[in-house]
């Protein structure tokens, strides 16, 4: 094993992938707001804006979802209906983990 190889496998090797994957987020995020400070914001892009992180939330949990068969559907539009009258997150998330818990213990 070459001398690159061994500093890969020590405990440093960790350190600094650690260290360059918390510098890459970083920058990331920093990115974002430096593009978004020169962004003029029209009604049109602050619609858009509002509606990400919703669109974030249903994107990841959908997949899962669908692979979990129709107890998760009516779970999850339980807990959609539960954040649309309520306009409470974590109302919403505990109507659709009771929902699928409900379903799961008795289907």
């Amino acid at each position: 094993m070459n001398t690159t190889g061994i500093f890969i496998a020590s405990p440093w090797g960790s350190i600094l992938a650690i260290g360059a994957m918390a510098l890459v987020t970083f920058l990331c995020r920093i990115a974002g707001v430096v593009v978004m400070s020169r962004v003029r914001l029209t009604p049109r892009i602050e619609r858009g804006l509002r509606a990400l992180p919703g669109s974030i939330i249903l994107a990841t949990i959908l997949p899962v979802v669908i692979d979990n068969g129709p107890p998760a559907v009516v779970a999850l539009a339980a807990a959609i209906v539960a954040m649309a009258v309520t306009r409470i997150d974590i109302v919403g998330l505990l109507v659709g983990l009771g929902t699928l818990a409900v379903i799961r213990a008795f289907g």
